[in-house]
């Protein structure tokens, strides 16, 4: 979807990805195997992709940053109130962890949004919940998240580093840092990791979400392990995209519930004490049959906001104009690295608008929002 305006609040707005098979893809790049293999023949392995540009014929007409506000905000149904009406611990738990599951979505193969720029900002409303997030750093890329439901006193954060690297014919992009899910009216604060992105180009084309993600909950004593799995060979589809785990209690790792399933169909809990299984996330429900957002006030747009500072290239990705695409492209890259030199001429340091960020060798990176609260959004999702 565009909206357009004058030619500085100019925004482009395109459906979030969803289930494979339902995609009306606003895009998708011709021969990207090719291609990619072109890129990447002078690429030894084990290189950092960190710096590593894409022509716009290889790109989304989006940026990394609203992709992944896109996969909090986008569902067919309201994952994260789940998680504060749940009756108990158990039934609480058992609900971030189907919400974070939802997070994991469908990754076209060819074709990767654009890297943020330092600054850059995501701001979205859905229904009482209220969306913000800031590119915290270029150079290593990474992202902040803050969100917050006053109604249902929920608060999220996130902080993801990502670190690509070249593994010959694959790549894996190791998602660092971690998401809190606070709800505060129970007095409880999940924290979690993410999956890695592993893309492969031979023998066969495609890309999977790979690796352990743990749910801790200290408040209550609990936990949840699941990995995420994918077969080597394209024959052995019962285990594509496969997610196997257990929720356990962290004093005593008694096993309560068995988790199983695959993220883009069905995942069930088995209760260990009855036997008895239960349905907890079933993406057709939940990640189909999703529409792009609107604008609801131009006028609260900010210049930082990412639809509107890459609002040219995607409308130029959308029209397949390449030759504008790349210009409009190295227009919004230069206008980066002046602002750095500007800063570095006088002696500044950038520092973001909406985060507090920290860094140790220890820790990684660790970003914490200014404002206690998010306010609502100039860019809503469609209910």
């Amino acid at each position: 979807m565009v909206t357009g305006g004058k030619r500085e609040n100019m925004v482009v707005l395109t459906k979030p990805e969803t289930l494979e098979g339902e995609q009306d893809a606003d895009y998708t790049a011709p021969n990207p195997l090719q291609l990619i293999l072109s890129l990447f023949k002078n690429v030894r392995p084990g290189s950092d992709l960190t710096r590593f540009q894409l022509p716009p014929l290889l790109n989304l007409p989006k940026s990394q940053l609203q992709s992944y506000g896109e996969t909090v905000y986008c569902t067919a149904t309201d994952m994260l109130s789940r998680c504060h009406r749940g009756e108990g611990p158990h039934e609480r738990l058992i609900a971030v962890v189907a919400w974070s599951i939802s997070t994991l979505r469908p990754v076209k193969f060819g074709v990767a949004p654009y890297n943020p720029v330092l600054g850059e900002t995501h701001h979205v409303s859905r229904g009482n919940f209220n969306f913000l997030l800031e590119q915290v750093s270029h150079h290593p890329p990474v992202s902040a998240l803050h969100a917050t439901n006053e109604e249902e006193n929920v608060e999220l954060t996130w902080c993801h580093r990502v670190a690509p690297k070249f593994h010959g014919t694959s790549v894996e992009a190791v998602l660092q840092g971690k998401r809190q899910m606070k709800l505060l009216s129970h007095g409880e604060t999940y924290v979690m990791n993410a999956p890695n992105l592993s893309i492969r180009f031979l023998p066969g084309p495609g890309t999977d979400w790979v690796g352990n993600v743990r749910i801790q909950c200290q408040e209550t004593g609990l936990e949840a392990e699941y990995c995420c799995k994918s077969s080597s060979f394209m024959w052995r589809r019962g285990n594509h995209r496969s997610i196997k785990g257990k929720i356990f209690e962290s004093s005593s790792l008694k096993t309560l519930y068995e988790i199983d399933g695959h993220w883009d169909r069905i995942v069930r809990v088995k209760d260990i004490n009855s036997g008895e299984f239960t349905d907890i996330y079933n993406a057709k429900e939940v990640i189909s049959r999703l529409n792009a957002t609107i604008v609801k006030d131009p006028r609260e747009l900010w210049p930082s906001e990412s639809a509107v500072v890459w609002s040219e290239v995607s409308q130029c990705i959308l029209s397949k104009d390449w030759e504008k695409a790349r210009e409009a492209k190295r227009t919004v890259e230069e206008k980066q690295r002046q602002l750095l030199r500007e800063r570095g001429s006088i002696g500044e340091s950038w520092v973001p608008k909406h985060f507090t960020v920290s860094h140790s060798k220890e820790n990684g990176w660790d970003c914490s929002p200014i404002q206690k609260r998010v306010p609502p959004g100039p860019i809503v999702v469609p209910l």
